[in-house]
């Protein structure tokens, strides 16, 4: 195919993928997918100017959006980005806008992130906002102007702070910015549908959009989007002449702004930065897909101009796709400590920064929802360390000949049957005594989050098992330790270690023993509250559904869960042997040890270096302290360890101290 009919190839699929993209909001390929595209066509068209049409994407900024929402002319175009994908192409573009503007010129360059949301143009008279605006085609926007009155980060009135005689603020002050839901806040509205039984959202992106476009705004309202500003597009009166000062101006005035935006007066030293900042963005509170690079000389950035879509002066540093589409080949059930069946996709490989042949599907019923089939092309994602999953299928590109997916009626591993408790999303093993569901609950057991037994990780406790050494989690308190000495890798210092560890968390606090022990939806917080009422394990044992559901905190479907394990044979057995073999099943009296803590509130997360969550939590109440599960403006301290996760960055965000286990001893003795 000569470069001409590529090029005619290239714009028809291009074309058809945007209007899917932007007006139907139903693509078919991803981004990085569409960008491949995109740049082909654009190398084709700079290596023959001639190639270039008026119905280049190229040459477009897209496509007249589909809603009856009035429509908005913008004051000034809102521009698109080119993208750079190295440090090299980022060189390049340096070169390419250098030999448009003097040769003594001095350039320098602010660095932003490329959010992952909605674009929003928002318009304010005389400090009031009047009119909010998607970006829609980049001339002509969708009104969003009641929606976006629901975001808090929006200020309805600037500026938000006390006004300096400093701060000059134009009659008339039109800024950019984006919309978007922070990690944390969906992961919440997701909860929200779930527990409301109701389709889980995919894409934060597509909702996103969705919510601002909301004809009925109580709805918006009811989902907690995050609004980020980052530019000014119009003013009537002096506005800052440089990028970096537009950033501190803006913040000054009261606008929500990204922490994570540098200023660099070189480009190698912009480089490094974005280099080195993807290993960043797991842990930002927020999507992007990248970095925005501009010229931090607004007036330069002005004269270098627009050339299609993009203006030449600013540039988009994109990161390795994190999305790809491949084929769903076959589905298989996990089986989990608690008997939950997980499905898992097998992929036709894919590349994903690494080779991807298995992704999670999450479960059952979003198989439903979203309609996935066998033989389906899917859409992958990758973020990070965290597991492959299936975002959706591309149902426009389905041949007819996809199977439904459906849950298995027996279990994979024992061949018991398999059941869905009324109210419960899950499918579950019904067999206590199934091989993988024993080995699962035993490996769970014995991890840092349980009862934190040294040396014995999964392959440790499939040995064991395979070796018919335990055969519950008592058996690990109780079998002859010496025998692992006949086993490879297993040394008179590690049977040492282990035993000392075993020792060890025998004192382990019965609360901790509880949150051990593999029952449906009791984790360390819910087994505080149990065992703070029910003080032994012969009283939790031997509580009905109805005193547990007395305790505060303990819903029916928790209280149920207690109640059916503690009536398995097996669990009764268990329990005896734990006696026997002089575990702590009794709930020690916390004496007071100070108030230096009264009226002060915790939250715990990840793990600490030598004390459990329950122990931290012990010792914190135990100087007058509160326990909170999660965190909020009102929490006045978050105790972190190691793989602290979500909790941490919100606490980072929202300003609270943070302390490690040391400063939390520390802070117990300053009091």
């Amino acid at each position: 195919m000569n470069n001409h009919n590529r090029a005619a190839q290239l714009r028809q699929d291009l074309n058809a993928h945007s209007y899917r993209y932007y007006v139907l909001d139903d693509p078919i390929i991803t981004d990085g997918e569409y960008d491949k595209l995109y740049h082909e066509l654009k190398a084709l068209e700079e290596a023959d100017p001639n190639l270039i049409t008026p119905d280049s994407p190229t040459q477009r900024a897209g496509y007249e959006p589909l809603s009856d929402l009035p429509k908005v002319q913008h004051p000034k175009p809102i521009l698109s980005l080119s993208n750079a994908f190295d440090g090299d192409d980022l060189r390049a573009w340096l070169e390419r806008i250098q030999k448009r503007l003097a040769e003594d010129t001095v350039l320098d360059f602010v660095v932003e992130p490329k959010f992952d949301g909605l674009s929003i143009v928002l318009t304010y008279q005389d400090g009031v906002l009047v009119q909010a605006a998607t970006r829609g085609n980049g001339e002509i926007g969708d009104d969003v102007t009641a929606n976006v009155r629901t975001i808090g980060t929006i200020p309805l009135k600037i500026p938000v702070i006390e006004p300096s005689e400093k701060i000059h603020i134009p009659a008339r002050l039109v800024v950019r910015g984006e919309v978007l839901f922070l990690k944390s806040d969906f992961a919440e509205l997701n909860k929200r549908q779930q527990a409301e039984d109701l389709p889980l959202y995919i894409n934060a992106r597509n909702t996103a959009s969705g919510t601002l476009k909301q004809k009925d705004a109580r709805i918006t309202a009811t989902r907690p989007l995050t609004a980020f500003v980052y530019a000014i597009v119009d003013a009537d009166g002096a506005v800052p002449n440089t990028q970096w000062d537009t950033l501190q101006y803006l913040k000054t005035l009261g606008f929500h702004m990204a922490s994570d935006s540098q200023y660099f007066d070189t480009l190698d030293a912009t480089i490094e930065y974005a280099e080195g900042f993807v290993e960043k963005r797991e842990s930002l509170p927020y999507e992007i897909d990248g970095l925005v690079i501009k010229v931090n000389h607004n007036p330069t950035f002005e004269e270098l101009g627009v050339v299609g879509k993009d203006p030449r002066g600013a540039t988009a540093y994109k990161f390795p796709a994190q999305e790809a589409t491949t084929t769903l080949i076959d589905v298989t059930a996990n089986v989990g400590r608690t008997g939950v069946l997980t499905p898992t996709a097998i992929l036709e490989p894919v590349f994903l920064g690494v080779t991807v042949r298995n992704a999670s599907l999450h479960n059952y019923e979003q198989i439903r929802d979203k309609d996935i089939r066998l033989g389906d092309t899917v859409i992958v994602k990758r973020s990070g360390d965290v597991i492959p999953y299936v975002v959706g299928p591309v149902i426009s590109a389905r041949t007819g000949h996809e199977q439904p997916i459906l849950p298995p009626a027996v279990c994979p591993v024992c061949n018991s049957p398999v059941i869905q408790p009324e109210g419960e999303v899950a499918y579950y093993c019904t067999n206590p005594a199934c091989p993988e569901r024993v080995a699962r609950n035993l490996i769970f057991f014995v991890s840092r989050a349980a009862m934190d037994i040294d040396g014995l990780g999964e392959q440790g406790i499939r040995l064991l098992l395979e070796k018919k050494l335990i055969t519950d989690e008592a058996d690990l308190f109780l079998f002859d330790t010496s025998q692992l000495s006949n086993l490879e890798g297993w040394g008179e210092k590690k049977v040492a270690n282990l035993n000392t560890s075993l020792e060890r968390a025998k004192q382990r606090p019965l609360a901790t023993l509880l949150s051990s022990l593999g029952i449906r939806n009791v984790g360390a917080t819910v087994a505080r509250l149990i065992t703070e009422q029910l003080p032994t394990m012969e009283a939790i044992s031997q509580a009905t559904a109805e005193e547990l559901e007395a305790i505060d905190g303990i819903g029916g479907v928790i209280a149920e869960a207690v109640v059916e394990w503690f009536a398995e044979a097996r669990n009764k057995t268990l329990i005896q042997k734990f006696q026997q073999a002089g575990l702590t099943l009794e709930a020690q009296t916390t004496l007071q040890a100070s108030d230096v803590f009264s009226g002060l509130s915790f939250v715990l997360t990840g793990t600490l270096p030598t004390m459990t969550r329950d122990e931290a939590a012990a010792l914190i109440t135990s100087h007058g302290g509160t326990i909170k599960s999660s965190v909020s403006k009102k929490t006045d301290y978050v105790v972190a360890g190691d793989a602290a996760g979500s909790k941490l960055t919100k606490a980072q965000n929202l300003g609270i101290t943070i302390l490690d286990q040391q400063g939390l001893l520390d802070l117990i003795a300053a009091g």
